[in-house]
């Protein structure tokens, strides 16, 4: 392939990939306004966030299939417009249900997308150092991506309207398109390989079970017959995905890979990044906005060192790792990480310099575990199998994100609510141990000193709720890093054992 061919493939999946992860989280300084226009309660919230990267993850295994049966190229273009018509639909949505339902035409649009991305990446770069410079802008952008959708959320909501976030995804649709149909190159699919669509159903209600049981564990007054019932239900349909996939020749997820460790741990290293990132900017979104009372637009502001720190980050560490011990680049960058996130805990309230510096070591970190990841991933199978590696790590990434929201942010709703404590004088306020946005408005309707009292201690219990959020996430990165560094220790010793005998 010609040369300038190669980089504008790199530019037209680099930008179908911004629409897709920007999508997981534009919504988080959106979320206030479009709470109060919509009228969403506290549990549609977390499903206009959690199912767009649900029914991703969900997807991925069986559309990362088809795109090697059918190829990449067609079912790329054909997801590109589910994923316009999806937008169009989402941005004049009436309704938190019509804003959900929305959301789950672009993830099947964005599953259709995503593998591909990564798939014709790695079948365009022959040569290995271009390549694994190749997936670090692609890293950069998965993970930079996301954390710049607050960003744009804010911008735009400080000229429009909350459906402006995904009204502009429209015109960018359009113009890749038409760019893509004419520039990509099509390579021919394996028609013999089968698609499996009941083991995507499999998955799809095994993970919906799980996070639906996380979810009302979460609630102020939960049920945990249901919360029971849902995990049960989600184990049972994982337990006859894993064993039916096991059973077949050409399975959607061949479980074979995770035996070797820069497999498993790359897996393992991208859905902890994603998880830590994704619901450590749902917390900071809203607690700019709701605790510091900041505009849209200053918050996303003020999130821009991470992902500008992760899109620098990306693209050297793709250009680093062909001469770098790999498995050091992955754990280093979750340890690299988990400092930065404990450092923001400690300087969210100092002044704005060291917040600053604070957010850009989390950012280094994630650009570059997702980029070290992501090259593990990929050229640890064979060309044929590259729909299947780019399905199960964009599965890590996207499944990341959901059990961030899901975790993070029942962890959020329900220190919250245990610790907000408002004066019997207030009598019995609708909601407002539900959610901050409800506890504000219901304190708005109160007389003069008695409102600012009730404000002013929903405020403080999310300050609380914050503060457990980024310790949550801080712990999990330290441990993931320390526990992915001992285990390579492990194996590199089991080696040299073998090797001497």
């Amino acid at each position: 392939m010609h040369p300038v061919k190669k980089w504008l493939t790199l530019a037209i999946v680099s930008s179908a990939l911004f629409l897709i992860v920007v999508d997981m989280t534009v919504l988080y300084t959106a979320l206030p306004s479009l709470t109060r226009e919509l009228q969403a309660s506290s549990s549609q919230k977390l499903w206009i966030i959690n199912v767009y990267s649900l029914v991703v993850c969900a997807l991925l295994p069986g559309l990362g299939t088809l795109g090697d049966r059918l190829g990449h190229k067609s079912v790329f273009l054909a997801g590109l417009a589910v994923f316009g018509i999806a937008s169009l639909c989402a941005a004049f949505s009436p309704a938190p249900v019509w804003l959900i339902c929305a959301r789950i035409v672009l993830a099947l649009g964005a599953a259709m997308m995503m593998p591909a991305t990564l798939s014709l990446i790695r079948l365009t770069f022959d040569d290995a150092r271009e390549r694994s410079f190749a997936i670090g802008v692609w890293a950069a952008i998965a993970s930079g991506g996301a954390a710049f959708g607050p960003v744009l959320g804010g911008l735009l909501l400080e000229q429009y309207w909350w459906g402006s976030v995904f009204l502009i995804n429209v015109p960018v649709v359009l113009l890749t398109l038409v760019m893509a149909a004419a520039i990509l190159p099509r390579r021919e699919g394996n028609t013999d390989k089968p698609w499996d669509v009941l083991g995507s159903l499999q998955i799809m209600l095994g993970l919906l079970g799980g996070v639906y049981a996380i979810k009302e564990v979460g609630k102020a007054a939960p049920s945990y017959a249901a919360a029971l019932l849902a995990l049960l239900v989600g184990a049972v349909f994982m337990t006859v995905f894993v064993r039916s996939q096991n059973r077949q020749a050409q399975p959607l997820i061949d479980f074979r890979l995770f035996r070797a460790l820069p497999f498993s741990s790359a897996v393992a290293a991208a859905m902890v990044a994603s998880a830590s990132l994704i619901g450590m900017e749902l917390a900071l979104s809203q607690h700019l906005q709701l605790v510091r009372a900041l505009s849209p637009l200053d918050a996303g502001l003020l999130l821009l060192p991470l992902p500008l720190a992760s899109v620098i980050a990306g693209p050297l560490t793709g250009f680093m790792l062909p001469r770098a011990d790999k498995a050091q680049v992955l754990w280093g960058s979750l340890l690299l990480s988990g400092i930065g996130m404990a450092s923001y805990l400690l300087l969210y309230d100092a002044g704005l310099a060291w917040q600053v510096a604070s957010l850009v070591l989390p950012g280094l970190g994630l650009g570059a575990v997702m980029t070290a990841a992501s090259s593990a991933v990929m050229l640890n199978v064979p060309p044929q199998q590259a729909g299947m590696a780019a399905s199960i790590e964009e599965v890590s990434f996207e499944l990341g994100g959901v059990l961030g929201v899901t975790i993070l942010g029942t962890i959020l709703s329900a220190v919250y609510s245990a610790t907000l404590v408002l004066p019997s004088s207030a009598g019995a306020l609708s909601n407002a141990h539900d959610t901050l946005d409800a506890a504000l408005q219901a304190a708005g309707q109160l007389p003069g000193a008695l409102g600012l009292q009730v404000a002013q201690l929903a405020r403080d219990a999310f300050d609380r709720a914050f503060a457990t959020v980024l310790a949550t996430a801080a712990g999990i990165l330290l441990v993931a890093a320390l526990a992915i560094r001992q285990l390579h220790q492990r194996e590199r010793k089991r080696h040299a054992a073998r090797v001497i005998f």
